[in-house]
């Protein structure tokens, strides 16, 4: 019997031999890394550097775009070692810091898109109130409630796991997985299946209520509203619904690989879909809010000219 505090490694076994591939995945995977930083970087400082944006919705944006590189870079430097390794090890602390990483992303990522849709409904049910509802306090309050409710429930998570004992080490996935690890536990399980479950149920279902309800709400808005509050509802909310369902169909895909055979499907494809849910938001989030909301896209524009115009200049 082994257990997490005796075993030194777990094993990766979702790795296979690529051969001279490896090369070129690794190269695939530092571009996309890469981009994701750059991307996210961008959007932060725009944010912060001008005034103009210094709104409730930019703030909660900022928090997105932090949680983004936050998650990725759970991710991306471990797969970047991996796959240039011969033998796919991970130590145990590592293993659980990566699971803690990951998990929060997931959680911070729902709560931070849950927040985002009670601000769009803010601005767009009481487009005259929206200050004073959405006071500097008020915007504090929500920035520690998209994280720190999410953080604290994913370590006890990872507290309780830690404590398990374990019949093995092998974890058949390219990351580490919190239920992988479980699967591994011969020693009761009970008290850890019991708050996971309640944990899960509260970080979705409040999310999920709230971004319902609002929703709801937007679409009697537009109903009963103008042209123009129907047309300022699809400019607001579009690039939020793109987000929201492009996070879902990854943690969907997560959930059901994780709980599920899944033998059927290819290797390859089950290894990108269980990436899915943390390289895609990170990647397309910048993209979706850059491109669709016309202050970011232009202050962007004036900061990458600005530093083109000074390498120019050095030149």
């Amino acid at each position: 019997m082994i257990n997490s505090t005796q075993a030194s490694y777990f094993i990766l076994a979702a790795y296979f031999d690529t051969g001279a591939l490896k090369y070129l995945y690794f190269i695939v995977i530092i571009c996309l890394y890469i981009l994701i930083i750059c991307a996210n970087l961008l959007l932060i400082v725009v944010i912060c550097m001008n005034r103009g944006l210094h709104e409730p919705m930019y703030v909660f944006l900022c928090s997105l775009f932090v949680n983004d590189l936050y998650g990725s870079t759970g991710l991306f430097p471990f797969l970047l070692v991996q796959i240039l390794s011969d033998i796919h090890t991970v130590s145990v602390p590592c293993c659980f810091l990566q699971v803690f990483c990951l998990y929060s992303f997931a959680s911070v990522e729902f709560t931070n898109l849950a927040v985002m849709a009670y601000d769009r409904y803010i601005a767009i049910r009481f487009p005259l109130q929206y200050n004073t509802r959405m006071t500097y306090n008020k915007v504090v309050m929500l920035i520690v409630v998209i994280w720190l409710p999410p953080c604290v429930a994913i370590f006890v998570t990872v507290s309780l796991n830690a404590s398990l004992q374990l019949c093995g080490n092998i974890i058949n996935k390219v990351y580490c997985n919190n239920y992988s690890i479980m699967n591994l536990a011969c020693s009761d399980i009970t008290v850890n299946n019991i708050y996971e479950l309640t944990a899960a149920s509260l970080i979705v279902s409040g999310p999920v209520s709230v971004i319902l309800y609002t929703y709801i709400r937007i679409l009697k808005v537009c109903f009963s509203g103008s042209t123009q509050t129907r047309q300022k509802a699809v400019s607001t909310c579009s690039p939020h619904l793109a987000s929201l369902l492009n996070f879902c169909f990854g943690i969907y895909f997560e959930a059901k690989q994780s709980r599920f055979s899944m033998d059927s499907v290819p290797n390859v494809l089950l290894t990108f879909l269980s990436l899915y849910f943390v390289t895609c938001p990170p990647l397309f989030n910048p993209v979706i809010y850059g491109l669709n909301m016309s202050k970011i896209r232009i202050r962007c524009k004036i900061l990458i000219f600005r530093f083109v115009g000074k390498c120019k200049r050095k030149q």
